[in-house]
């Protein structure tokens, strides 16, 4: 039957999904390389410059969430601010990215269990846990909630914990004879930027990929019981991520570990551990590793699913990914999401080198996008309550406008600009040429030049 999600997440739910949705492997693995190609000053710096950008994009995301709080999120914003075209495009950029993400959550998941199971295939425990992940989000959204509430709680337990035994290291309360040359002294030890400047730009998309999945709370706002309450107090969690969990995880890590002995092929937490010799600190790390992609699968299937239905409910695809089941779950568009994974899944097993490493630089910039398009979202509202003369209801915070949306856009482009930096990742914003021009010709051809069905015509802003 077609009809209307459920409202049933509670604020401690989408709260613990806004503090810790964006951290997995970003964080936990990909710090490393940022360590050893920025040096350690450029990588707190990059770190920095993207929790404030991000925050940027975060508060952009709550303004609006809480003007309207409609599932599809910043898809509908744009759509509604911006023009129906570039609604469209975010919508689709923004489940590609999940989708795509699916793929390699689900390949990643396999790797890491082989660590304990060695002779059982890669693609045995991808399907185990596709089926998990299924179950996670095919009964009721309360489930979907739970689940990301506990899985996110191991991920805050495990930073906390890095944070406490790292201050202990560098005051030298524990102590080892691996710990003897660690100190404030390795941020600067090569210089500011052993590597260049240019390093540091290098490492932006990387930082990007980090801190992505942040936006994950606008999608919940449709389906939660008190948006408004919701989203404000996760948006207050989500500073405090940045500053604590991300900026004070790296500013330890650099401090600890000399840039050119950060490896890229294990984790930076795990180093720190083995340093003063927790016992299968790796094994331990590794799980923990592991939470962080499930989680992010089933988010990635989550959000993926509601931004299909979005588009359903919108009139832009078929409306039969509109339809929805007794608990609110829409079936068919979580179906199509997770067969979508599926085939991303099954390239990067038999087109790795191609097709998938295509999908996976494209999607891997698409969130970018998604970003630009949520802070120009944004300014386009602002403009239109100062031309109602209702800037008073202006909410984070008012006296920064129209600087804050600006100041997002401006970021989030030059981020995208940046990637032009690095050879290796070059060819993701050569590759989203043409799939923006994909995306934007076929949403004028179907709709604007031979238009097929009758789009929503909705209110903007409902009080």
């Amino acid at each position: 039957m077609a009809g209307k999600l459920k409202r049933v997440m509670t604020a401690r739910q989408i709260q613990m999904i806004g503090l810790a949705s964006g951290i997995g492997t970003g964080l936990f693995l990909s710090s490393a390389y940022t360590i050893h190609t920025a040096g350690a000053f450029g990588t707190i710096l990059a770190y920095s410059v993207g929790a404030i950008l991000v925050y940027l994009v975060m508060l952009s995301v709550a303004e609006l969430s809480i003007a309207m709080p409609q599932t599809g999120a910043f898809h509908y914003h744009a759509q509604k601010l911006i023009g129906p075209a570039t609604g469209f495009f975010v919508a689709i950029a923004y489940w590609l990215t999940w989708t795509i993400a699916l793929g390699s959550e689900f390949t990643a998941s396999g790797i890491i269990m082989q660590r304990w199971f060695p002779n059982i295939p890669v693609w045995a425990f991808s399907g185990v846990f596709l089926v998990i992940i299924l179950l996670s989000n095919i009964f009721s959204v309360k489930i979907f909630g739970e689940s990301e509430y506990w899985m996110a709680a191991i991920k805050v337990v495990t930073i906390v914990a890095f944070l406490i035994i790292g201050i202990l290291i560098l005051t030298g309360i524990l102590h080892s004879s691996k710990t003897q040359n660690v100190g404030f002294q390795n941020i600067f030890s090569h210089g500011i930027f052993p590597n260049g400047i240019g390093a540091v730009f290098t490492t932006m998309l990387a930082v990007n990929f980090a801190f992505s999945g942040t936006e994950l709370m606008a999608i919940t706002a449709g389906e939660a019981a008190d948006p408004t309450r919701a989203i404000a107090k996760a948006i207050k969690a989500v500073w405090w991520r940045q500053v604590i969990f991300f900026i004070g995880s790296i500013i330890i890590l650099a401090a600890i570990i000399p840039y050119e002995k950060a490896a890229v092929t294990q984790s930076p937490f795990v180093t720190v551990f083995s340093m003063i010799g927790i016992p299968y600190a790796a094994d331990l790390m590794n799980f923990v590793i592991l939470t962080g992609i499930i989680s992010m699968a089933n988010s990635g299937l989550y959000a993926s699913t509601r931004m299909l239905w979005s588009l359903s409910h919108e009139g832009l695809i078929s409306a039969k990914f509109e339809k929805v089941n007794k608990n609110g779950i829409p079936i068919r568009a979580l179906l199509a999401s997770l067969v979508g994974g599926i085939l991303a899944l099954g390239s990067s097993f038999m087109a790795a080198g191609s097709l998938y490493l295509i999908l996976v630089e494209v999607s891997g910039l698409a969130v970018v996008f998604v970003w630009v398009a949520i802070s120009w979202s944004h300014y386009k509202y602002y403009q239109l309550l100062k031309r109602e003369n209702r800037t008073q209801e202006l909410r984070y915070p008012k006296w920064a406008y129209p600087l804050l949306p600006l100041a997002g856009f401006i970021g989030s482009s030059l981020s995208i600009l940046l990637v032009i930096f690095d050879p290796e990742q070059r060819a993701a914003l050569l590759w989203s040429v043409p799939f923006i021009i994909i995306v934007y010709g076929y949403y004028y051809l179907k709709f604007k030049w031979w238009p097929k069905r009758h789009l929503s015509t909705s209110i903007l802003i409902k009080k």
